[in-house]
């Protein structure tokens, strides 16, 4: 099959939706990407058009989605581009959507922190619960992922801002 891959960087527009289906987890978000260039007269970097994309992620990437990513983050997409059009009313209209195979924080633009997801048995997931606390609220039916943080790094590895540096 020829599909259409790309890979967008941009910022989520939107709150990740996550909703349970007959056929698994799906979640769709909206993001923004807007192209920058230096503008010589002004002697600055200015903002081009922006560009939405509905991102829409099936399963066990759909349920990161929903618990890894906030409106305004800088995000990087790859995944199917689909172009589809519609008649509304009359008009003929486009939009761009992307099936992601694989969506992450832009680390050009700040640090972000992985959490390995641990497979146990559903009844062992966290339960959803409102603002409150208390189970049952406007999510629910989504049962969040069970997190173990990954060990930190080896105080061998140094920052140093370029490739890294091994001690000893």
């Amino acid at each position: 099959m020829n599909d259409t891959l790309v890979t967008l960087v941009g910022n989520a527009a939107t709150r990740v939706e996550y909703r349970e289906t007959a056929t698994g987890g799906v979640a769709r978000f909206r993001l923004a990407v807007t192209p920058r260039r230096f503008d010589r007269q002004k002697n600055a970097w200015v903002d081009g058009h922006s560009s939405f994309y509905t991102v829409w992620a099936w399963r066990t990437l759909g349920l990161n989605l929903a618990s890894s990513v906030a409106v305004g983050e800088p995000l990087v997409v790859h995944g199917r581009l689909r172009v589809r059009d519609e008649d509304l009313d009359g008009q003929r209209r486009f939009s761009a959507d992307v099936e992601a195979i694989a969506v992450g924080h832009d680390l050009t633009r700040g640090t972000s922190a992985f959490r390995r997801v641990v497979k146990a048995d559903p009844a062992l997931t966290e339960p959803p619960k409102d603002p409150a606390g208390e189970p049952g609220s406007a999510d629910a039916g989504v049962r969040k992922p069970v997190l173990q943080p990954v060990s930190e790094p080896s105080p061998a590895w140094t920052g140093t801002g370029g490739a890294g540096v091994v001690a000893g």
